[in-house]
């Protein structure tokens, strides 16, 4: 009983200090890198102030299109902005002029609108689109990862709702172009065998939700998702920032 006793106390002050540390980061964090709206960049501790919330609810869509396409491997498109004006200005920003804290804004607004918010927790897996190790050393982040693990945590830490982050089924196993970077036709072929499953029993049975910034030909999502099928879950939903 007692060594019962011990070892419980032991992991809550594991818990305990792992909690302090985080706790203690994050403050350092916001010292070095003070919080600010992603889209006026004023100081804001949500990454969002009220003058650029009512903006970008202006710009929302917020979408969810049921698949009737028999040669697309998923079942539905949620979509929370279109691809133009300054929706495309700050995801530009986000990937390639090294803005890495707007996905803090990008979810913080997402989980605050109740369609999206119950269309997302029906899920149970969110799967982020993975990006080749060059590609992540010239930006350093995956842009896909950093949205997709905020959300898995925010769910969980604000909510009490899981949707767990796996990162380790889905790989990019060959180095491509940018698909902004090519025309329709090149877009196909530039996406074509770049995906590999891996531990499939992890998405068996499951409600697989893929997470990518933009959805324009789908051929990215859709690569993504032939593979992710071969695991037999029970459902696959591609989620974007914005479709073009």
């Amino acid at each position: 009983m007692n060594l019962i006793l011990q070892s419980n106390e032991k992991t809550w002050k594991q818990k305990l200090i792992k909690s302090e540390r985080k706790y203690m980061l994050e403050k350092i964090q916001n010292l070095i890198y003070p919080q600010k709206c992603g889209i006026c960049g004023k100081l804001d501790e949500k990454y969002l102030c009220k003058k650029c919330e009512k903006i970008l609810e202006g710009e929302a869509i917020w979408s969810i299109e049921k698949n009737q396409n028999p040669y697309v491997d998923f079942n539905e498109l949620i979509s929370i902005f279109q691809y133009e004006g300054i929706i495309r200005e700050k995801i530009i920003d986000y990937k390639f002029n090294e803005k890495s804290y707007l996905y803090k804004t990008f979810v913080n607004f997402l989980l605050k609108n109740q369609k999206m918010f119950e269309k997302i927790t029906e899920y149970d897996i969110i799967v982020p689109v993975p990006i080749s190790k060059k590609r992540k050393k010239e930006r350093g982040y995956n842009q896909s990862l950093l949205i997709a693990k905020e959300i898995s945590e925010q769910l969980k830490n604000k909510y009490n709702k899981e949707l767990k982050l796996e990162t380790k089924c889905l790989y990019k196993i060959k180095n491509t172009i940018e698909q902004s970077k090519l025309n329709k036709e090149g877009r196909e072929k530039n996406a074509q065998n770049v995906y590999e499953l891996k531990k499939q029993q992890i998405l068996r049975n499951k409600k697989v939700l893929l997470f990518d910034d933009i959805y324009t030909t789908g051929n990215t999502a859709n690569s993504c998702c032939k593979e992710i099928k071969k695991a037999k879950p029970t459902n696959i939903g591609v989620l974007v920032l914005a479709k073009d």
